[in-house]
């Protein structure tokens, strides 16, 4: 083996040996330091791009489709260094999706976020002709980096999708999430106690009222879960409430000073479509009337049976009674016993919409007959019938059954109980 020379720059085994256990030592002697070093960078490499970042809640107001109804909320983040920006969009769904329909009737929707241009999406909503609004946030460069890094981990594919729930986790509620996990609770904190008195049932009457048949059958399919008095947290659910909301929330910066979350607020486009109605309809005293006057109706038409007419509009007005009562109580019962639509669980109007109804349709068929008599049967169901509506006007009184539901039982209770009382005593035709 040939002695290396240190003029020469050459190095023997030994000497290489020696050389390297030398600078071990001094790495761990150094270690501790690089490393802080390398955090201090990593983190102001975090802090300068927080710095450059801009958040801004994005709401759209409701468009002309049933799914638009509600509005949408979007998170925008622009990178002012490089002039990009990006549009996080939760809520997405696509039709062609496998078994779409059959998951939304189960209650097992599967929705996404997509990541869009806005420059791309906001011509899109503008054609709808639904109005758009900016929110510039106040948040700290730390707060903003952390953000962006959180939505954009939660838009990589195997974490896009996620089970969609239309009042608990929709586009309203992931977006307010993600902004009040971005400031620590911030948000939470100053929504979760003050409330308007309105629930989830208020809102959906409200908001779906241009479509009054659709906003009737919503309203007939809730149950009690939708009767819940909401805070500003809770009724977030919906976009335009949730943009109204942070106008009022104060944050600190990192000095520790007080300040508006919303910087500054900027209408893009001003739309063409109406806003919802502030308040729901009140239609209990209203349908209650209908009820009355429908009840008297069929009592008048099933003494004038013998008259054709009279027997026909009889016999088509208790059987289209019947079988919409009936068919809706069988949905209400499907919703309640083999989906996961919670807010159609324990529905009394289950009570009205009566799926024994359905047992009464030969009856009303048969008095097309001018010599119709209703069987014992007929007139046992018609009774049962009754008794679960007038049961479900009596326990109103009891705790526990907070449902409204006062427009149904208004509208039907007066209708069963009269049939029953009609079947009863029907009278015999002249001869």
């Amino acid at each position: 083996m040939r002695e290396g020379n240190p003029a020469s720059g050459l190095v023997t085994p030994r000497a290489k040996s020696t050389k390297i256990g030398m600078v071990s030592r001094r790495w761990r002697a150094w270690r501790p330091c690089v490393l802080a070093l390398l955090t201090l960078l990593s983190s102001g490499a975090a802090f300068a791009q927080g710095e450059n970042l801009g958040v801004s809640l994005i709401t759209f107001g409701p468009g002309e489709e049933i799914w638009e109804r509600f509005g949408h909320n979007a998170i925008e983040i622009r990178d002012d260094a490089s002039g990009a920006a990006r549009l996080y969009n939760y809520g997405m769904f696509d039709f062609a999706q496998e078994n779409f329909f059959l998951n939304f009737a189960r209650g097992r929707m599967l929705y996404r976020i997509a990541v869009t241009d806005p420059a791309e999406e906001y011509p899109n909503y503008i054609a709808e002709g639904r109005w758009i609004v900016r929110q510039e946030l106040n948040l700290t460069p730390a707060q903003r980096a952390g953000l962006a890094r959180f939505l954009d981990t939660n838009a990589r594919p195997e974490n896009a999708q996620y089970r969609y729930d239309y009042f608990r986790d929709n586009c309203a509620t992931r977006v307010r999430d993600a902004l009040d996990a971005a400031l620590g609770g911030a948000i939470k904190a100053a929504l979760v106690s003050p409330s308007r008195g309105f629930t989830y049932r208020m809102d959906a009457d409200r908001l779906m009222r241009p479509d009054t048949a659709l906003m009737l059958a919503i309203d007939a399919g809730l149950g009690p879960f939708a009767d819940q008095r909401l805070s500003y947290w809770d009724e977030s659910f919906v976009p335009m409430e949730f943009m109204r909301h942070v106008r009022d929330i104060v944050v600190h910066d990192d000095t520790g000073k007080s300040m508006p979350l919303v910087a500054n607020e900027t209408l893009i486009n001003k739309g063409h479509l109406p806003d919802p109605q502030e308040f729901p309809p009140r239609w209990g005293w209203p349908a209650l009337t209908t009820g009355v006057a429908l009840a008297l109706l069929l009592l008048g038409l099933s003494r004038a049976r013998e008259r054709t007419l009279a027997r026909i509009a009889f016999a088509t007005g208790t059987g289209a009674i019947g079988l919409l009562c009936g068919i809706g109580g069988v949905i209400l019962l499907g919703l309640w016993a083999l989906t996961d639509h919670v807010s159609a669980w324990r529905n009394e109007n289950l009570l009205l919409l009566n799926p024994l109804c359905l047992l009464l349709l030969p009856a009303w068929f048969s008095a097309l007959r001018r010599r119709w008599q209703p069987s014992r049967f007929a007139r046992r169901i018609a009774i049962t019938v009754a008794f679960c509506a007038v049961f479900a006007w009596f326990v109103k009184v009891l705790p526990g059954f907070v449902q409204d539901n006062w427009l149904w039982l208004g509208l039907l209770l007066p209708v069963h109980v009269g049939n029953a009382m009609l079947l009863q005593r029907i009278p015999h035709p002249r001869h």
